[in-house]
């Protein structure tokens, strides 16, 4: 078992060695100055991992091309406000017909673009509705398990770019979003109380255990593959990972971004971790991802109490479902945990309204750089969890809760 543990720490050294002489997309886009290059370099597989991520999400083999593939992205990172994405993936053979304010007259991609625009902007309106929608236009399930995290990851990618940038004293800049509506202005979330699988559903937010059912068809346990169950190792076989599975490059690499940003010790505490994850929930309105970190939040600061209050906060919404403001969700916490919510809560905006002024008053609260960049990771990788979950199932109440999935 020694050996085992002392040979995966190798690998896992050998491998930062080999990252840390090779610039990452997030690290190049955000033009990372010596010192937080050198704070986020204490978690090296994090910058690894995502890069590992988008190698497989954009240039793996599928069914949707790459240019789309990279359109999609450009059109999702304008949507965040972060131009040198756009212009990074135009610069990689992105199909620029998505960077119109206008939909492409090609009904199956009008109808991706459409679903892009929906999960970038307001991720929580999203329905099975929506989902047929893009079956009907000729999108295959494998198709639309890439299209979601194709719009999913550049929400993770554009936040960490930003959040990067804020660190180094560098505001974003004024976005130039498409001028055109997204499907779901003027909708309001669904408060059915019956989930597609014909279980209760819930509408309120909660710390307790939640399952999930997918909108699409999860690949069936007895035809994953090897490399498909190895994919999600560690996880359960729920329907969660068994539909993103579809994609297990992706799926993989994502797997492990997620232990490297929250299954360690250094830099930001656990417990402030999951507080970002929870309040970034909150901002992005997932009622299943809240639960989880919700919980393991209350749990590890044994802060029950203030946990519950960011989620008993009613947030304001316009006609796409953003909030109108979201320093409420820090109100009664005490001044650190006060400076991580609202810090969390803006970055996960869209587009990203975090600003030099949170980063100070963290500054102030004692956070160290690599505290700070371990911040950014963790809401940003909320900022993909979110709009997976929201996009493409719904939560219900389980008669025996799974190990929950991110």
């Amino acid at each position: 078992m020694f050996a085992r543990a002392s040979a995966d720490h190798a690998t896992e050294h050998h491998e930062a060695e080999l990252m840390s002489t090779t610039p990452d997309d997030i690290a190049r886009l955000a033009g990372l100055d010596e010192r937080i290059a050198a704070a986020r370099a204490t978690k090296p597989l994090v910058a690894q991992r995502a890069q590992e991520a988008s190698d497989a999400l954009f240039g793996g083999e599928a069914a949707v091309s790459v240019p789309v593939r990279r359109g999609l992205a450009a059109l999702a990172a304008r949507r965040h406000g972060v131009d040198a994405l756009v212009q990074d993936h135009v610069r990689l053979g992105a199909d620029t017909a998505f960077l119109s304010d206008e939909l492409p007259e090609d009904p199956t991609l009008r109808a991706a673009a459409a679903h892009v625009d929906l999960i970038s902007v307001s991720p929580a309106l999203a329905t099975r509705a929506d989902l047929d929608l893009l079956t009907e236009a000729g999108w295959t399930p494998d198709d639309i398990v890439v299209i979601s995290q194709v719009a999913a990851f550049t929400a993770f990618q554009a936040r960490a770019i930003q959040g990067l940038r804020l660190l180094q004293g560098q505001n974003p800049e004024p976005a130039d979003t498409p001028h055109r509506p997204t499907p779901g202005r003027g909708r309001t979330k669904s408060t059915a109380r019956v989930a597609s699988n014909g279980r209760e559903r819930p509408v309120a937010y909660t710390r307790e255990l939640l399952s999930w059912t997918a909108w699409v068809p999860p690949v069936p346990t007895d035809e994953l593959t090897p490399e498909q169950e190895d994919s999600f190792r560690g996880k359960t076989n729920g329907e969660y990972f068994r539909l993103l599975a579809r994609l297990p490059r992706v799926l993989a690499a994502r797997t492990s971004l997620d232990a490297a940003i929250f299954a360690t010790r250094e830099g930001l505490p656990r417990a402030e971790r999951e507080l970002a994850a929870a309040a970034t929930s909150k901002v992005t309105d997932c009622v299943y991802c809240a639960s989880v970190h919700a919980r393991k939040s209350a749990q590890m600061s044994k802060r029950p109490e203030d946990v519950d209050r960011l989620l008993g906060v009613s947030l304001q919404r316009d006609a796409d479902w953003l909030p109108a403001a979201t320093a409420p969700l820090a109100a009664g916490q005490d001044a650190r945990w006060t400076a991580v919510i609202e810090f969390a809560a803006a970055l996960a905006t869209t587009p990203v309204s975090a600003t030099t002024a949170h980063v100070d008053r963290l500054r102030a609260e004692g956070l160290a750089d690599t505290e700070l960049t371990d911040l950014v990771a963790a809401t940003a990788f909320f900022g993909w969890a979110n709009r997976l979950m929201l996009s493409l199932g719904d939560p219900y109440w389980p008669d025996a809760a799974p190990t929950p999935a991110r």
